[in-house]
């Protein structure tokens, strides 16, 4: 029997338009300085709504309420020694306001508006391809009812 577990990096990402800009971030990676959706990684416990609206406000201190799916992507990076699997859920939704004074996340170095134009011009350093497919495939309409979404808990079983 293999001992070797697979499993894909779950992570989501909100797309937020306001007055025709897009709410992105620019980070510190281990490739330098990146532009971002506010994205990160599903926590134990978390749905991907909830994990989606955490990100973004510790990313961007904007309160993110999300209103569609714009879209499931997978994507592969060959890594030294390994192979990385990431499964992102993107959320397209509004800022409810910014939170006046809120630290963002260790490695963020700001939060920024940005037209579609100028996302396309900043291409080389986006973190992912998929930050202006994202932004497309939003723009193209793609939504998918959060309903569409379910998350199933199980409760713990007693142990006598």
């Amino acid at each position: 029997m293999k001992s070797d577990t697979w499993a894909p990096h779950v992570t989501v990402a909100a797309v937020v338009e306001q007055d025709g800009r897009f709410l992105v971030i620019e980070e510190h990676t281990s490739a330098g300085l990146r532009i971002n959706q506010p994205a990160g990684h599903l926590e134990a416990g978390e749905t991907l709504v909830e994990a989606v609206i955490r990100e973004t406000l510790e990313e961007t201190a904007h309160r993110f309420e999300p209103e569609a799916l714009v879209g499931a992507y997978m994507t592969h990076f060959q890594r030294p020694g390994r192979d990385v699997t990431y499964l992102r859920f993107t959320f397209c939704g509004k800022s409810a306001g910014e939170v006046a004074g809120r630290a963002l996340d260790k490695g963020i170095v700001r939060a920024m508006w940005l037209t579609p134009d100028e996302l396309r011009a900043t291409a080389a350093q986006h973190r992912t391809p998929l930050v202006m497919q994202c932004v497309d495939d939003y723009l193209a309409g793609r939504r998918v009812p959060l309903d569409f979404i379910h998350t199933h808990s199980v409760a713990p079983v007693a142990r006598p």
